[in-house]
């Protein structure tokens, strides 16, 4: 805006305040302003402001008992909270307890596992080496008698060849004289 516009609003303004209508020198507002306080006072008289004061008192008393009830609601959630707290942590005890018994029990499992397994390779094995002696045993008697009958065979077949009866005489005649 330039100056002049500026000065031009000013003079118009000037101009309204000089044509306002007044009544020994008391313009509009001081009427309204006046009426407001006549009414203020008929409120007043009335008892309008008791009663708007008790309706906020009663206002003011209803958000009292509203906290009052929002700080018991608090204090007991706080509470269960507490207690759901200490659930969990004792539940978090007991699941670290039995944690630890169940791997302290896998390690005895694994651990007598082992040895059960231990023993049960051993007697495995004595059952292993019984059954490879008890076959050696029979091989050997197997061989044994099978040698004792050859030898049986080979020795009555040389002696078919070589022994006559004149020879039979003489072995007779030879044990017969070292028994005496």
């Amino acid at each position: 805006m330039s100056v002049s516009s500026t000065n031009m609003m000013a003079h118009v303004a000037q101009v309204d305040l000089e044509h306002e209508m007044n009544f020994h020198g008391l313009t509009a507002p001081f009427f309204v302003a006046l009426s407001m306080v006549v009414v203020l006072v008929i409120v007043w008289k009335a008892g309008g402001f008791q009663s708007l004061g008790r309706g906020l008192d009663n206002r003011i008393a209803t958000i009292r008992r509203q906290l009052d009830e929002a700080a018991a609601l608090r204090a007991e959630a706080e509470a269960l909270r507490a207690e759901a707290q200490a659930q969990a942590a004792a539940a978090h005890k007991d699941a670290e307890t039995i944690l630890a018994h169940a791997k302290i029990e896998a390690d005895q499992l694994v651990a007598q596992a082992r040895l059960d397994a231990d023993e049960l390779i051993v007697r495995r094995a004595k059952m292993a080496e019984d059954k490879i002696a008890a076959a050696e045993r029979a091989a050997i008697a197997d061989v044994r008698a099978r040698t004792a009958a050859a030898a049986t065979t080979a020795a009555a077949s040389l002696i078919a060849q070589k022994h006559d009866a004149g020879t039979d005489k003489l072995l007779v005649a030879q044990t017969i004289a070292g028994i005496h």
